[in-house]
């Protein structure tokens, strides 16, 4: 089952706060905590959990090399899994995406992850200096507990 209806609802409890889930090449686990959102893929329209991660960072590095990904959002006692694939759109991967879809990209995943902004223009600039990258995790299993 691939609903992200029980994500996206635990999305604005706590600003998206998540786990995010990849393999090291010895394929033992890496860990890293990010704020995702879901939003529909900026080609195919489907829904996907997404986030956006710094240039350079580990959990990149791994999914350029292993795409196998898992989120798990939580709000209390509450929580969804996503498990999936990653696919990686920014300026350090190869894309037929240009810098304008980008940027705009980029601020749709911070605000499905909760995130405003007072200052479009100094995010954007931020988020070009520091190599942002967008995430989009393709679900291939969702579950969660019963709440």
């Amino acid at each position: 089952m691939t609903d992200l209806a029980r994500f996206e609802a635990l999305v604005p409890l706590d600003h998206g706060l998540s786990v995010v889930v990849t393999r090291r090449a010895d394929h033992s686990p890496h860990t890293s905590v990010v704020n995702a959102g879901v939003l529909s893929h900026p080609v195919s329209g489907d829904r996907v959990v997404a986030f956006v991660a710094a240039g350079g960072t580990r959990k990149l590095a791994h999914l350029r090399a292993d795409p196998t990904i898992a989120v798990v959002v939580r709000a209390g006692w509450q929580w969804t899994a996503v498990e999936g694939r990653a696919e990686l759109i920014g300026p350090d991967e190869p894309r037929d995406f240009d810098d304008e879809r980008l940027r705009l990209l980029l601020r749709e995943i911070f605000s499905a992850a909760g995130g405003t902004h007072d200052d479009w223009d100094t995010y954007d600039r931020t988020m070009r200096d520091e190599r942002r990258t967008a995430v989009i995790v393709a679900a291939t299993r969702v579950y969660s507990n019963p709440g």
